[in-house]
């Protein structure tokens, strides 16, 4: 991805709006289309994402059809209906935990380019590609939802840079809704969705907690 292309397709590029003055839409207006090559677009960008060990443990399903929708409602939890119903698109980010099974190809595309060594690329296949290659299923879990919450925050932020705003929701059957995207339970778990479109309602402006009595120096 050439960051010239990216940063001019990008409507808001103003990073304080972006972050600061996003709040979560529920209710999107009815017959906005989002082309899926700027979904696509949105999600290349997100992949920027860091990534424990460059894993990039996600995978996105991208629902923007009614009939999409459809099939996975009898999964997504009621009061979450209206996002599902009234998006231009609901992307599913879900984790990857055999991302690591590609890790070869991915580092060695890195070397290839002339980013990295020969020497350099042996230690990354010895030090980290063993500890993936014998980790847990519950290692993997986590590590992969992890990728695919930082993902998935950056998505956020680049909808709302495209010109639209976004909601995050996980209010649904996790055990139903990796079979209800046509996915391997044994390989993905599910982190979060992503509706995206153009809001129909004034958002709720909530209140933070004080970070400082969150936050402990030492």
């Amino acid at each position: 991805m050439e960051k010239e292309k990216s940063s001019q397709s990008l409507i808001n590029s103003d990073f304080a709006d972006v972050m600061f003055n996003r709040h979560s839409v529920r209710v999107f207006k009815p017959g906005v289309t989002i082309p899926r090559e700027e979904l696509q677009e949105m999600i290349s960008q997100a992949t920027t994402a860091p990534s424990a060990c460059n894993l990039q443990s996600w995978h996105f399903v991208v629902l923007d059809t009614p009939e999409a929708k459809e099939k996975v409602k009898p999964a997504v939890m009621k009061f979450n209906y209206p996002q599902l119903d009234t998006a231009s698109a609901v992307v599913f980010i879900v984790g990857d935990t055999k991302s690591h099974e590609v890790y070869r190809k991915v580092w060695t595309k890195v070397y290839e380019e002339g980013h990295i060594t020969k020497e350099r690329l042996e230690q990354i296949f010895q030090t980290f590609l063993p500890l993936y290659e014998n980790a847990s299923k519950e290692f993997l879990t986590l590590d992969a939802t992890i990728d695919s919450a930082m993902v998935g925050m950056q998505l956020l932020l680049l909808a709302r840079a495209h010109g639209y705003e976004a909601n995050p929701l996980s209010g649904y059957d996790f055990a139903k809704i990796i079979p209800a995207l046509d996915l391997d339970p044994e390989r993905f778990v599910p982190v979060m969705a992503i509706a995206i479109g153009k809001s129909d309602e004034t958002p709720i402006k909530t209140q933070r907690y004080d970070a400082k009595t969150l936050t402990e120096f030492r």
